[in-house]
């Protein structure tokens, strides 16, 4: 996107917040809002509509892996590993574009329509504390204490004490599938997320990423980046972790140090554990892992039912303040998506500060579409629009069995009077979406995520700053067109992030 047409749409934000209805704006416009029970009521009924469609492929492409999964364990090769990555992949295609109905006490956050008690962190949570699950290795800049350590966990690693650099260099076994006292089962992944700072996560989609690709060691030796290399690495075309083969082969361990069956029986007398059974225990993990992560998304995707509680509280919408409600909840979970999460945890965060450990899925350098998929969910609320998912892994939607084509918000705003705010608010939507294409169209061409975050690489035309500048404007247009409805909320949450995201480079608090 041109820097000219970046600056109409921050103006044009600027604008609209500024042109309020109330009657001592300095503008004689009037930008109040109608409320028509019975268009929200449709604005509504679609929203959920598409919640139901995008969680029932989440579940669908979840059980999806778990069959790759199944036959990864069975038959250990090379084509068995990248079927089971390319199944992960897919999981991630219509569960991104989920992400729009956080922060709103939906089924995702909430299992009562009120605490925050919902099993989004089982789910998503992240970085992940990979120490914690296996062996790692460890330098001075990407893979530090503060990136791959806990401060605490309820596993019964370390006596459930911190991990950090130090502790994971010195005790490689000790880790959930190297110590074999440790026993693999739903009550231990439900222990993630546990510590004060909440990187003990193991448990969801990241975990499982991890045990796949490893970490991103960004060489194709196996040694560590040292922080400044990642341009070069990445350029044989290898992107994500490489874990090799061997750790999932029967006979085999943590073939970081081992190299065949001798070393194998060498390791028991040295570590005091049977490295032939580690292979074993990262399937069983998997298992367990993603059978909890099939019955967390069932959960989520029945409160989205016809029938089902939280829908029918949800779709009642008979008086004008039911109207405004429902409204602020749809809006919230767009506005504070865009800026708060998105533009801010998921890209700033790891941006400004050239961290590819804090970038949101890491391990496979899948990243790129993680910003696609939670920028499009947050179209799709607008539109009332869900095109389904793509399955092939090219960029776009082929699986369009739940497709959704229903009334959205830009109907809305132009069926009471709107049209004004919703043209303005469409052309940030589209200058969001030149910004995310280009990141992955970059990711497509050897530069990851992780690349393009790097000290070097952040230039004025970088795209990920480019799509964070445009989503804080999208997410003040959101929030603008929320006051003149007199939703009397603010749906852009300001404790979302640290992060200011009208300044990319700037480091977040």
């Amino acid at each position: 996107m041109k820097l000219n047409q970046l600056a109409a749409v921050v103006a044009a934000a600027t604008l609209i917040t500024a042109c309020g209805s109330d009657s001592s704006s300095s503008s004689s416009e009037d930008k109040s809002i109608a409320i028509d029970v019975a268009k929200v009521k449709q604005v509504v009924d679609t929203n959920a509509d598409i919640a139901y469609a995008a969680y029932s492929d989440s579940v669908t492409t979840a059980k999806e892996l778990k069959i790759a999964l199944e036959n990864l364990r069975t038959n250990p090769t090379e084509t068995t590993l990248e079927a089971a990555k390319k199944a992960w992949l897919v999981a991630r295609e219509p569960y991104g574009q989920t992400e729009v109905y956080r922060f709103r006490n939906s089924p995702i956050d909430s299992t009562n329509y009120s605490a925050e008690d919902g099993p989004e962190g089982d789910i998503n949570a992240w970085p992940l504390g990979e120490a914690l699950i296996d062996y790692v290795k460890t330098n001075n800049t990407d893979f530090g204490t503060d990136k791959i350590g806990v401060t605490a966990n309820q596993a019964g690693i370390n006596g459930n004490g911190a991990i950090d650099k130090a502790y994971a260099d010195a005790n490689e076994a000790d880790n959930i599938i190297g110590n074999q006292a440790v026993t693999i089962n739903a009550d231990l992944l439900a222990n993630t997320a546990t510590a004060d700072d909440e990187h003990d996560v193991i448990a969801g989609y990241h975990a499982i990423e991890f045990i796949l690709w490893g970490q991103d060691l960004n060489t194709t030796d196996q040694s560590t980046t040292n922080g400044t290399d990642r341009d070069k690495a990445i350029n044989t075309g290898v992107m994500g972790g490489q874990r090799p083969l061997t750790d999932f082969q029967p006979g085999y361990g943590n073939t970081l140090t081992l190299a065949s069956a001798e070393a194998a029986t060498q390791k028991v007398a040295l570590l005091g554990y049977d490295s032939s059974k580690v292979s074993h225990r990262r399937h069983k993990f998997m298992e367990v892992a993603v059978d909890k992560l099939i019955a967390d998304l069932e959960s989520v995707r029945d409160g989205w039912k016809t029938g089902a509680t939280y829908r029918t509280a949800f779709t009642t919408v008979e008086t004008e303040a039911q109207a405004k409600q429902k409204l602020a909840e749809i809006m919230t979970g767009m506005g504070t998506l865009s800026e708060g999460e998105l533009a801010g945890e998921r890209m700033q965060i790891a941006y400004s500060s050239n961290s590819q450990e804090d970038e949101h899925s890491c391990f496979s350098d899948n990243t790129h579409r993680d910003i696609w998929l939670n920028a499009e969910g947050v179209s799709n609320s607008y539109y009332g629009d869900y095109a389904g998912y793509d399955s092939t892994l090219d960029g776009t939607d082929n699986i369009t069995t739940n497709k959704v084509s229903g009334y959205g918000l830009d109907n809305y705003l132009k069926d009471v009077g709107a049209t004004a705010q919703a043209t303005t608010l469409e052309a940030a939507l589209t200058a969001t979406a030149e910004q995310y294409k280009a990141i992955d169209t970059k990711a497509r061409n050897n530069e990851p995520f992780d690349v393009l975050i790097m000290e070097a690489n952040r230039s004025a035309d970088n795209p990920v700053g480019k799509a964070i500048v445009a989503l804080n404007a999208q997410s003040k247009l959101i929030a603008s067109i929320a006051d003149n409805m007199k939703l009397d909320t603010d749906v852009v949450d300001d404790d979302a992030s640290g992060c200011d995201t009208e300044n990319p480079t700037q480091a977040c608090e």
